[in-house]
């Protein structure tokens, strides 16, 4: 049997963090004399009173977790966070109804940036605050386990990068705790050079560090309806691209740059593939808008380079509705929204690696078409990859399809046209945000769509965020017996 002692002992001290985390929004109301921060200060002491509670009550337990412990681990800390995050939501001014908060606060926590909440603009400063807290932690949170526990636990191929912590690169700080640790203060780093950046532009200072905290994450949350569109700036646009795609390569290699290896990120396979996919899609769109649409030169750039970035990345940031651009557009953002960033950023989707990986091994299989009896291995970053791997990438595609197919089918279930029920499973299990179609379009929100469908919309953010296997061995009996 599970022993949960100390699967419970860190959920205490998460929910410690996260009442912390409370305080912030809380005081941000209280300084416009907003009654909200009673909201939030009751929902601070709640959950801190649950976690000091929980961190009492099993500190005498061993803090050694074995493997069934962390994939339980994993999964309940994403789904405790939501479940007291939507607190504020539900008691606020807002008057959420709590299937909206958790939808909220999952969103928000995932990075995904779907939203149910209708007039941003006139919402109190602690609520706007909240929101992008949620996915400046949730970006924080993804990263770490990245690090430390995906790779650990062997999910969709993650193991692969169980020989990065080995790099002689990085003999100084052998620890993992350590390297997630200085992966924190450089995500820290960033996201304030990010405010400092947009407020210099023409951002208020409230704008620039909310925006900063959903950029660096790749979450989306705004703080107007018309998210960047609000702006119409184009300087704002360039520095709100340049961090999207900041925070889609992998933070182990900014460590590395800047002790002593500058050249690690380049020389990293995926991220110049990564890199090569963004700029072929932006110049392939800017062309499309430009040609076809009678767009301007400089306008098409723009529009073209911000909303692909938004959407590959996951950020779900949008300066216009490119659901009207037309046919093509739509399906080359459509299928933007499954590729995601690199492994070990904060950015969603299959992620660039896993399609090197099934790259690799399909050129391989080819190759022995031709040559049956030569001997061919497959290489990712230039180190061989083993069977193990190429099986969990397989798995991780064949399983991320019909995951995407059975919530567009359960969707489309509860009366939502084709369109929005696959786009909207899509955008929820690659965390992009914004689907496509009147309904939850990137000029719309998900607030209108029923109950059982935010539910399920919900569990598919969950999935997506735990890379699918984290959470679909938890439905195993086998995995429960003693």
């Amino acid at each position: 049997m599970i022993d949960f002692r100390p699967i419970l002992f860190i959920v205490g001290i998460l929910l410690s963090t996260l009442a912390l985390a409370m305080t912030l929004p809380a005081l941000a109301d209280l300084v416009v004399d907003h009654p909200d921060w009673r909201v939030f200060a009751s929902a601070a002491a709640l959950t801190l009173f649950i976690g000091v509670a929980l961190i009492l009550s099993t500190r005498s337990a061993t803090r050694r977790i074995n493997l069934r412990q962390a994939f339980v681990l994993t999964a309940l800390c994403w789904l405790v966070i939501p479940t007291f995050g939507a607190l504020p939501f539900a008691f606020s001014a807002l008057n959420m109804h709590y299937p909206d908060a958790f939808f909220e606060a999952m969103s928000g926590v995932t990075t995904t940036g779907s939203t149910v909440i209708v007039g941003l603009d006139q919402a109190a400063p602690g609520i706007l605050l909240w929101r992008a807290l949620l996915q400046w932690l949730g970006g924080i949170g993804i990263i770490a386990m990245a690090i430390t526990v995906l790779p650990l636990l062997q999910v969709g191929g993650m193991q692969l990068f169980r020989m990065e912590s080995s790099d002689k690169s990085e003999k100084a700080m052998p620890r993992t705790a350590q390297i997630a640790g200085w992966t924190g203060v450089i995500y820290l780093g960033l996201t304030l050079l990010c405010a400092t950046l947009y407020w210099t532009a023409g951002m208020g200072g409230f704008d620039a560090v909310a925006h900063a905290m959903t950029t660096i994450a790749t979450g989306g949350f705004s703080t107007h309806d018309t998210s960047f569109g609000f702006f119409g700036s184009a300087w704002i646009d360039t520095i709100a691209v340049t961090f999207m795609l900041l925070g889609s390569l992998p933070f182990v290699l900014y460590l590395r740059a800047i002790r002593g290896a500058p050249g690690s990120l380049w020389r990293d396979e995926q991220v110049r593939l990564f890199l090569a996919i963004v700029v072929i899609a932006v110049a392939v769109m800017t062309l499309y808008l430009h040609l076809k649409n009678g767009v301007e030169a400089l306008s098409a750039l723009r529009l073209a380079s911000f909303n692909v970035v938004s959407v590959i990345t996951g950020t779900g940031y949008a300066t216009t509705d490119f659901g009207l651009w037309g046919g093509f557009a739509v399906a080359l953002l459509f299928c933007m929204m499954f590729i995601g960033g690199c492994a070990g950023s904060t950015t969603c989707g299959l992620k660039v690696f896993r399609f090197q990986v099934l790259y690799a091994a399909a050129n391989i299989q080819l190759r022995r078409l031709l040559q049956p009896n030569g001997v061919f291995i497959p290489y990712y970053n230039r180190k061989p990859i083993s069977e193990n791997v190429l099986a969990s990438v397989m798995a991780f595609f064949f399983l991320f399809i019909l995951c995407w197919a059975v919530l567009a089918i359960g969707l489309g279930f509860t009366g939502l046209d084709f369109l929005t029920a696959a786009s909207g499973a899509a955008s929820a299990i690659a965390n992009v945000g914004p689907g496509l179609g009147d309904m939850i379009g990137p000029a719309s929100n998900f607030a209108d769509i029923p109950i059982a469908a935010k539910w399920m919309l919900a569990f598919g953010m969950l999935l997506g965020r735990l890379e699918l296997f984290t959470i679909l061995v938890l439905l195993m009996p086998s995995f429960w017996r003693a």
